[in-house]
Formats: C-alpha cells, sequence, structure tokens
C-alpha cells in the first residue's frame, strides 16, 4: 500500500465542499477542460464564451467564474482570477488538484495530468515603440511579487542569467525586493507568431506605487520604470509589466503545466498614452487569440 493511501491530504490543506467540488473554485474535475483561459475581471469570462458554440458548464463563487465549452470539437474553460499574484496561487494549486489528485481517496494520482492555461489580460507597455493595443506575448515572466519566494523554485542556466544581469541593471535586490524568474512554454509560445510583439513581463505587486504611479503617497523607487523599461538581455527587453505573469510561468512550470501569458497593451507608460477602445482592443487579443488555440492540440 503507498504512502498516499495511508497518509491521504488533510480536510484542511485540500478544502472540498458538500458537493465535491474544491472550495474555491466550486468546480468539480468533470467540469474542467484541459485547455484553460483565464481572464483577471469576472466581466472577461463571458467575453471569451460569448466566442464558443456551446456552454456545457457554468460556476461563480466570489470572483471565480468559470465557463467551460466548446469550439468545434476543442473543449476550453475559461475562468476568472480577479487581480494579483495571490489569487494565481489560488487558482492554479486549485486547477492542479482537480485533474492530479483523486477526490475520493484524498491523494495524489500516480500519473499526472499536463493542462494548457493561457492568460489573455491587459497591460502596460514601457516601450515608446510599443503603440496602445498592440498584443504582447510573454516570452518570460520577472516576478517583484514575492509569491514564488514561498516555493522551491529552480532556474534553467538562461532563466539564471537574465535573472543575475536585471539585478545587476537595476539594482532592485538592494530594495528589498527579491524578483524570481520563468520562461514561457515554447510549445506554446511558437503559435503565436509575429502579430504578436514577444518580450519579458514584469509582474508587480499592485497597481500604483509597485508600477511606479503616484497620487497622494509617493513611490520609494521612483526610477522603477526607467530601469525596467532601459533593461535587455539576449535580444530581449522588458516590454509590458502588470500583476500576474510571473506567478502563472512560475507555479504552471513547478506543477508540471503547459501556460503562456498574453496582453493587450491599453496604456503606453513612457508616451502616456491610454487606449482609445480598450474593449475592442481586448475583444481583437481575444477572437485572434482563440482561432490559434483551437488549433493547437491538447
Amino acid at each position: 500500500m503507498s504512502n498516499n493511501i495511508i497518509n491521504p491530504i488533510e480536510d484542511t490543506e485540500l478544502i472540498i465542499n458538500e458537493h465535491g467540488r474544491i472550495y474555491h473554485l466550486d468546480l468539480a474535475p468533470e467540469h474542467l477542460a484541459p485547455t484553460i483561459i483565464t481572464v483577471g475581471s469576472p466581466d472577461r469570462v463571458k467575453e471569451v464564451s460569448k466566442h464558443f458554440d456551446s456552454i456545457t458548464h457554468k460556476a461563480q463563487h466570489r470572483e471565480f467564474i468559470t465557463h467551460t465549452g466548446r469550439i468545434g470539437a476543442k473543449e476550453i474553460s475559461v475562468i476568472s482570477t480577479g487581480i494579483g499574484s495571490g489569487n494565481i496561487d489560488i487558482v492554479f494549486n486549485e486547477l492542479d488538484a482537480l485533474v492530479n489528485i483523486d477526490f475520493k481517496t484524498r491523494t495524489i494520482r500516480d500519473v499526472k495530468t499536463s493542462l494548457s492555461i493561457i492568460r489573455l489580460g491587459t497591460c502596460g507597455t514601457l516601450q515608446k515603440d510599443i503603440p496602445v493595443d498592440s498584443m504582447i506575448v510573454s516570452s518570460h515572466g520577472i516576478g517583484l511579487d514575492n509569491l514564488l519566494l514561498y516555493y522551491k523554485l529552480t532556474n534553467s542556466t538562461d532563466e539564471t542569467f537574465i535573472l543575475n544581469e536585471f539585478l545587476r541593471h537595476t539594482n532592485i535586490g538592494m530594495k528589498n525586493i527579491a524578483p524570481y524568474i520563468n520562461e514561457a512554454s515554447i510549445s506554446l509560445r511558437r503559435h503565436f507568431g509575429p502579430e504578436y510583439i514577444h518580450g519579458i513581463t514584469a509582474t508587480c505587486p499592485g497597481f500604483y506605487a509597485p508600477q511606479g504611479r503616484s497620487l497622494r503617497l509617493t513611490p520609494a523607487f521612483p526610477d522603477l520604470l526607467d530601469a525596467l523599461a532601459t533593461f535587455s538581455c539576449k535580444d530581449i527587453r522588458i516590454t509590458n509589466f502588470e500583476m500576474e505573469t510571473a506567478a502563472i510561468y512560475g507555479m504552471g512550470k513547478l506543477l508540471g503545466h503547459k501556460y503562456l501569458s498574453i496582453s493587450a497593451a491599453l496604456a503606453n507608460r513612457a508616451t502616456r498614452s491610454f487606449s482609445k477602445k480598450p474593449d475592442l482592443a481586448v475583444d481583437k487579443m481575444i477572437q485572434h487569440s482563440l482561432e490559434i488555440i483551437v488549433g493547437i492540440g491538447n
């Protein structure tokens, strides 16, 4: 008898409600498709699922809304995560539990399932030559949010080199911030061609001072935007920043899933411009990306 059977996961570690569904997402394993699109805003779920040919399941608990359905023969779930890396920690652990933990025995399955998880989000770009409404694919995520410091994360040689160069360039490690890095899943990224801009995404733990904004409070790191915008390594640069990508890449890597982040650039912080039609920019990204996603094998 395996150790998993002898020692099932405790009720306080794996919370399953009275309906047999994982706690925060309110989903049972049969409700989840192998291809998952994550969006930050709960309202954006329906903006994705309106393009489905059929919807087979809907769920809502707190900010987590899920629609599962089909486009042709392709099964897809779209799930809202809410804002920030803390919610990514919840969503990715629970998505993984749905496919890799037996809810009846509360034990980890011997054969693991790898999901394809693609974020369709929004961001601000840091480069003058990237116009608003552009579609950006994150080649890497550099996290300034600390989430992955709570997990045992290892990096490839290339990832370590880029991270060390980032630390040297920004000197951010001397400011009580401990960045981490992960690369996108190449098996997904390769499908998104030159109509998408590819570059590093910085993930921040907030929207205001962590992204260099000031209303009534003064940011502690006034040169942050310049430090991010002027960094490049191995012919790639930081194109944009937002609040989830690096966490998605770190959690996806650790749990053995395929993952990618795609963003519509609604703001250009270098030129101080904002999209005049943000809803159209997001819808264009959704439609174009769905066309590609439907053609990717599970």
